[in-house]
């Protein structure tokens, strides 16, 4: 079978701006790469249409318009929140030119709230709950919907969601992302700005699932159970990469890398004695982060780690965060440090709890830890999130699903008095962040080190400069 898969765009900035999301991070979408190279692996014939990618479609139906080029028989479709409108868009073109084209939709937002989607989106006819790769395999294969775990269906006017398909155990069975079905891959995809020093770059992902529950994450995918790709497997991944695409820096996306000890201890053996010349960046959680795991680390080319600190209130990290207290942050930063890691900083600003008080409180704690880099979200009430179910009770919730893509603040906790605060707060975060003399004593020492970044800045200065100005703190 012929089958196109769809990455739609979404809204991936602040209304009435520029989105310079792709220029400034452009991400291959792994979830959609690994179905590809699945249904591939099986024998199906298979396109992948990227509208975040450098060829991208400039609206609905131009990307319609692309898909039906390549006559499919079965179009996939994956979408966050702020992007399964827009996929939405693409589908309802679709239909308009060919209204017996089978479409299926999965992802993240479609598994967090099942069969209600079909109900208000009739011209979706499949959703994918969980995990795709086998799910939409067998839909490809021409098996009985009835029969397809994790698949909701219609039939006429009836809704059928099934049983839930178990995940796969085995991740190490399955192929490396078919990184080739994008256009302009690696070099066309861009890492985060000055999260590396050697270019091109690209991103795996190599675990699925998290044992933790924190109140703001979604887990309707994955679970809470773990699962991890073996070492030896995850090193001939990254020698894939390196020798196929050439690429030099690799930005490692699990939820909690170092959550299996033994596994990165065997990875970081490997990586360092039998060297692939690739850098990497990864996350690690305080409690995960010894002083031995990060010296492997170090010595297997690893040059950042991530670390979700979320709020410098205590309070706030027992309810959204349990299992995190400021002292083992401070004590992990330091050992990230003293190990030569470069450390960024994950942070949440509007927690249901938020306060001034405590977004100044965030403010300072940021600072003191002498961060190398800092990532300030603007919490996001996710559907499959434990804090979805009591939202309305701890402030105000505007569901607006274009905006809920933690760069727009669509929740107002109670304490703060308006939504023009709120966004002064972050943005007064932000600007104090960068401006701090001490980063910039050590962002400017590393200039040279940056220059792919600095000259991929250059090349789009305007962009940059009005996105530096939506930061500007603007005084009520």
């Amino acid at each position: 079978m012929k089958i196109t898969l769809v990455h739609p765009a979404g809204s991936n900035w602040m209304p009435g701006k520029k989105d310079i999301s792709a220029t400034a991070n452009r991400m291959a979408p792994l979830g959609l790469l690994s179905i590809a190279a699945y249904l591939e692996q099986q024998g199906h014939r298979v396109t992948v249409l990227d509208c975040l990618g450098p060829q991208a479609p400039g609206n609905a139906g131009e990307a319609a318009r692309r898909v039906l080029a390549g006559t499919p028989d079965l179009v996939g479709v994956t979408a966050t929140t702020s992007g399964f409108l827009d996929g939405y868009a693409i589908a309802s073109a679709l239909k308009a030119i060919s209204p017996h084209l089978p479409i299926a939709f999965g992802g993240v937002h479609v598994s967090a709230l099942g069969a209600h989607l079909l109900k208000q989106f009739p011209l979706i006819d499949f959703l994918c709950l969980g995990e795709g790769e086998q799910t939409l395999t067998e839909l490809a294969d021409g098996k009985n919907p009835v029969s397809i775990g994790g698949l909701v269906w219609r039939d006429g006017d009836l809704l059928h969601t099934n049983p839930p398909r178990q995940h796969l155990q085995e991740l190490d069975a399955l192929p490396y992302p078919a990184y080739e079905k994008l256009d302009g891959f690696p070099q066309r995809y861009h890492l985060p700005l000055f999260s590396y020093v050697r270019a091109p770059g690209a991103t795996m992902i190599t675990s699925r699932g998290c044992p933790y529950q924190c109140s703001y994450c979604d887990r309707s995918v994955f679970q809470r159970g773990y699962r991890a790709n073996s070492a030896e497997y995850i090193y001939e991944h990254i020698k894939y990469l390196r020798q196929k695409f050439g690429v030099r820096h690799i930005n490692i996306y699990d939820d909690l890398f170092t959550l299996d000890r033994p596994r990165i201890e065997a990875l970081c053996a490997l990586l360092a004695s039998k060297p692939l010349g690739i850098q990497f960046n990864c996350a690690v959680r305080v409690g995960h982060a010894d002083k031995e795991l990060l010296r492997l680390l170090r010595r297997a080319g690893c040059l950042m780690v991530s670390l979700g600190i979320e709020s410098g209130e205590p309070a706030l990290l027992d309810v959204h965060k349990p299992g995190v207290y400021l002292e083992a942050v401070q004590d992990t930063v330091a050992r990230i440090q003293q190990a030569d890691l470069r450390v960024k900083g994950l942070f949440m600003m509007g927690l249901p709890g938020e306060t001034v008080a405590s977004a100044k409180k965030t403010s300072d704690f940021a600072l003191d830890l002498d961060l190398d880099d800092m990532n300030m979200a603007k919490f996001t009430p996710f559907h499959g999130a434990p804090i979805w179910g009591d939202i309305a009770t701890y402030g105000e919730f505007r569901e607006d699903w274009r905006l809920m893509n933690c760069l727009n603040f669509v929740f107002r906790p109670k304490d703060i008095d308006s939504w023009e605060t709120l966004e002064l707060l972050y943005n007064m975060h932000v600007k104090r962040f960068y401006s701090d003399p001490a980063w910039r004593r050590r962002f400017r020492s590393r200039l040279w080190q940056h220059r792919h970044s600095i000259y991929r800045l250059l090349r789009h200065l305007p962009d940059f400069l009005m996105a530096m100005r939506a930061f500007e703190p603007k005084q009520q």
